[in-house]
């Protein structure tokens, strides 16, 4: 680097922070679907000319975001005010991970030279694809999940390449909304180079180059030593499942083997199973785990931001063609989360076991439905995709976080789901017991009872961690299994399959989901007796609960505990653990897939 002081280095990392910030904001506030300014799914990032990511939002995403505009169109040939943009996983070998995902990059010049690129993502509401909303558990190949785009100019020296918008939002059921959506994105990205422009004129253009490296280097330093303090040399492996594919009922798992010897780590990938016949299937590029492992390892380190540092810390990602974490085209890609967060999940337990139970607990991966509706009277069809939340896997030293979506990302007001989707929302609460019981309890997930109101409605579902909840460890026990019931309480009730499209509903019937909760860590027995109480009495647990799991004994009102009667009974219920828990305590890898 240049002779740049550590002063101005932090202010001009700072001024880049803020600039991203800035172009999140403007997406929030202009943004049309309720996916982006609702939900905040939605995502801003700063790249140096290179296109090594520098500062981004804190989500595992990939960062090879502008490898395949730059293999399209070769730095020396774009100009000032020229805008890319595309979704198409399999052309960006993973950059984006499914197609509703757009991504928009905008070259930054200095001097005639591009030197940073301001890029920004968002989830649009329908690109057209087999169902509304363009993600259908049915689907079978990427062309039923809606329009492809490669990487194409979409503003050349800024003019708007007309042909291309209107194609592209033709293919779309509800068009306005996402020209609102595309506009916003393009803007915000807009906003990012006028910023990094500022910032340049401000500090200069070697300056800010050596800031973008001091970044960089901060994070490749803090994994780096977080590696070294907290992982000794071998080799651990562990897989996690997918309760299925939703096309067929067979369970899919991701094998992980993280080996470390020499200050050099490898993640092996290539055991996971074959890809996926329905919409599970992830193309994972190798930036993906290693900011997984960059952003848990450092977690306690502030100002360490997730960008190219953690990827130069990881000597190496394996993949093995074919595989759900590598697929071969046209696998269809919609509900690559599923997969993706057991990768999290198996490098959790990997960590687990490298560090002797020091490591989260699993969560469960977070749960959206999509309820297409018709109302005769208007002759108009109305669109509700909502995430719900879940319950997130306990932590070493607190309880899992509990009804989250995914992270920085919302769920819908009742007031405005009602509103703007033509549902009745009757219930919102916790799902009690849900949580994985532990020293420290899983996150609980929640319960949204949804009412049907137009004359008739199709809904598909994305529930997950049924058949495997997640797990917990060090003596922590797994999360508790959500479930989709129909009418519950009534004549008419009936249970729908959790991964599954196109279950007909009529006016009147109520959808009640409940939500998966995150495993626990540590021995339930462990908890302080107070804890567990409170617990009772927020609606975390049951009285039942506080007594078979956790060994508490409690008044009828649960208020006062019996302390006598709490002792003997956890005496009585202490045995031998293992490192992991579902169904059962097991050491790793777990055991082979259930039946069914």
């Amino acid at each position: 680097m240049h002779n740049v002081d550590s002063v101005t280095l932090e202010l001009i990392k700072g001024a880049i922070q803020s600039a991203r910030q800035e172009m999140q904001a403007l997406i929030d506030r202009t943004a049309m679907s309720p996916f982006i300014r609702e939900k905040k799914d939605y995502f801003t990032a700063i790249f140096d000319a290179q296109g090594n990511l520098v500062s981004s939002t804190n989500l595992p995403m990939a960062g090879n975001l502008i490898d395949c505009i730059l293999e399209q169109y070769p730095a020396h040939t774009m100009q000032d005010g020229d805008l890319y943009w595309y979704n198409d996983p399999y052309a960006s070998r993973g950059a984006v991970s499914h197609m509703p995902d757009m991504v928009f990059v905008a070259p930054v010049f200095h001097q005639g030279k591009p030197f940073a690129f301001a890029e920004a993502w968002g989830h649009l509401w329908d690109i057209g694809g087999m169902m509304p909303g363009s993600i259908s558990p049915d689907a079978t190949e990427t062309f039923q999940e809606g329009i492809l785009m490669p990487p194409v100019r979409i503003y050349s020296a800024g003019q708007l390449n007309e042909e291309v918008f209107r194609v592209f939002t033709r293919n779309s059921r509800f068009p306005e909304i996402v020209k609102g959506d595309l506009k916003a994105i393009l803007a915000a990205c807009r906003l990012g180079k006028k910023r990094m422009e500022e910032i340049v004129d401000r500090f200069g253009l070697e300056p800010t180059g050596d800031a973008f490296e001091f970044m960089m280097e901060q994070s490749r330093s803090a994994l780096a030593q977080a590696i070294e303090a907290k992982v000794p040399d071998g080799v651990y492996s562990f897989r996690d499942f997918l309760d299925s594919d939703a096309v067929t009922d067979d369970s899919y798992a991701v094998h992980l083997s993280l080996a470390k010897r020499n200050g050099k780590v490898t993640l092996d990938f290539t055991e996971t199973d074959d890809q996926a016949k329905g919409a599970v299937n992830f193309i994972m590029d190798a930036s993906v785990p290693k900011f997984m492992l960059g952003l848990y390892l450092t977690l306690d380190e502030p100002g360490i931001q997730m960008n190219a540092g953690f990827m130069r810390a990881v000597e190496e990602v394996k993949t093995r063609k074919g595989s759900l974490v590598d697929p071969v085209y046209p696998a269809p890609l919609g509900m690559r989360s599923h997969t993706m967060i057991r990768v999290n999940s198996s490098l959790f337990g990997a960590l687990a076991q490298a560090t002797g139970g020091q490591a989260s607990a699993a969560s469960s991966c977070y749960v959206i439905y999509y309820l297409s509706s018709f109302d005769r009277a208007t002759g108009q069809y109305q669109l509700c995709i909502e995430g719900l939340a879940v319950g997130f896997g306990a932590r070493t030293t607190a309880d899992g976080i509990d009804a989250v979506y995914y992270v920085a990302q919302k769920n819908y007001p009742v007031e405005f789901a009602e509103m703007e989707f033509g549902v009745q929302i009757e219930g919102y609460r916790m799902h009690t017991d849900s949580g994985g019981p532990g020293r420290f309890r899983g996150g609980c997930g929640i319960v949204r009872d949804v009412r049907v109101i137009a004359d008739e409605a199709v809904i598909g579902l994305r529930l997950d961690n049924v058949k495997y909840p997640a797990w917990g460890v060090n003596g922590g026990h797994a999360g508790r299994s959500g479930r989709v019931v129909v009418n519950p309480g009534t004549p008419d009730e009936y249970e729908i399959k959790p991964l599954s499209d196109r279950n007909k509903l009529k006016r009147g019937d109520l959808v009640r989901i409940a939500t998966s909760g995150g495993g626990g860590w540590g021995s339930p027995l462990d908890r302080p007796m107070e804890q567990v109480r409170d617990d009772v009495l927020d609606g975390f647990i049951s009285a039942a609960s506080a007594r078979d799991d956790y060994g508490v004994v409690l008044s009828a009102d649960g208020i006062d505990i019996d302390h006598d009667a709490t002792a003997t009974l956890r005496q009585s219920m202490a045995g031998p653990t293992g490192m992991f828990h579902r169904a059962g305590f097991f050491d790793a890898p777990p055991p082979a897939k259930a039946a069914g």
